[in-house]
């Protein structure tokens, strides 16, 4: 098998696939990093080169995430991100199909994230600040149906569902969101971060939650919108699908390549950097946001400063 050595995000593998030690080896020293999942997309083990960074980037991140007032600025910086990015999909939505059916809800819906950016204040508790991310995520998701324009049939969304995902879409978004993680847990790491200890996202035994937390700026931007992209251009069908006795929906095996080909692919388009103000992969952006963190946590930034799309 032959496998790119490059650093847009990692290698992950599904099933029995064979490595050489040689590649192995060469992917650590490269930093790339290789996941290995089951084929039901369940993470079974990582390995990774040397972590970089020292531990006075460690100690800064655990002080940042347990003092309220550094907390809080994270935080709303990666809320105003997440919600902004959801809000330019929805948009985006309408432009491309004005004429679809709920075409008003997804504007009332881009609306009212509108409202919720408004509402981001400096002063609010991480708490506070949780509360508004959820309703912008439920606002978002009520319309996310409405995004869906072709093989309506099969593929409806009613409300997010994860353990399992209880439709094709949430199985879908499921899957993105695994790769999205593991690319981002990989980036934390690769600059000494701790990925376990998160602002926006409680710490749990065994969950990466700074991961999830940059994570959140790009779901929308990335997973989402490929995951509408690949239903909408009829890239994916309903047979690709299999429902379990238990409920759960899952891919088939070449749905579930065919999936991660068109996130492999997706992540070398390149997108213009707010605040770097240059032209990157999108394969590139955990790393880069990671790198940016870390600055901030070492007080070369004055503010973290989060993805936004435009």
């Amino acid at each position: 098998m032959r496998i790119p050595i490059h650093t847009l995000g990692g290698i992950v593998c599904f099933g029995q696939v064979g490595f050489s030690p040689f590649l192995l080896g060469l992917c650590g020293d490269r930093g790339v990093a290789v996941s290995f999942l089951s084929e039901n997309g369940r993470f079974l083990a990582r390995l990774q080169g040397p972590t970089t960074g020292n531990v006075l980037l460690r100690r800064e991140q655990y002080r940042a995430a347990d003092t309220e007032d550094a907390c809080s600025q994270i935080v709303r910086s990666l809320v105003a991100a997440k919600i902004a990015n959801c809000r330019t999909v929805l948009l985006r939505a309408l432009r491309d199909h004005p004429g679809a059916v709920g075409a008003e809800l997804i504007r009332g819906a881009a609306d009212q994230l509108l409202r919720s950016l408004a509402g981001l204040r400096k002063d609010l508790p991480v708490d506070a600040l949780r509360g508004i991310e959820g309703n912008a995520a439920r606002a978002y998701f009520e319309v996310f149906d409405h995004l869906i324009v072709q093989q309506k049939d099969s593929f409806s969304f009613r409300e997010r569902s994860r353990r399992p995902p209880l439709d094709m879409v949430n199985a879908l978004l499921s899957f993105l969101y695994t790769l999205l993680r593991h690319d981002y847990q990989a980036a934390l790491e690769s600059v000494g971060l701790d990925p376990a200890v998160g602002f926006l996202h409680r710490d749990r035994p065994g969950r990466p939650g700074l991961a999830l937390d940059l994570m959140e700026e790009v779901r929308a931007y990335l997973a989402d919108r490929l995951a509408l992209s690949l239903i909408n251009l009829q890239q994916l069908r309903p047979s690709g699908f299999v429902r379990r006795e238990t409920g759960g929906v899952e891919m088939n095996d070449a749905t579930r390549k065919a999936v991660l080909v068109a996130y492999q692919k997706k992540k070398q388009d390149e997108v213009l950097h707010p605040f770097l103000g240059e032209k990157t992969s999108i394969g590139l952006l955990p790393h880069i946001q990671a790198a940016l963190l870390a600055r901030y946590l070492r007080r070369d930034l004055d503010e973290y400063p989060s993805f936004f799309w435009k």
